[in-house]
């Protein structure tokens, strides 16, 4: 019994990287290509005390 969880967590350990690295798939030929970039983050919006939108730069602005 100790055997067979020795063995069945080494190849766990072994399987997960392949697992993880998820190629894309070109929804029109089903080939695997190169996966596009990620989308850029999307800009820090920041409030004022009072809660209105204001510039970050401003005095009293946090990030929303």
């Amino acid at each position: 019994m100790k055997l067979f969880l020795t063995v069945m967590a080494a190849s766990m350990l072994i399987a997960s990287p392949s697992i993880a690295a998820a190629p894309c798939k070109d929804a029109k030929t089903g080939k695997f290509v190169k996966c596009p970039p990620k989308a850029a983050a999307k800009p820090v919006r920041c409030k004022d005390a009072k809660g209105k939108f204001a510039k970050c730069g401003s005095p009293g602005a946090k990030p929303a």
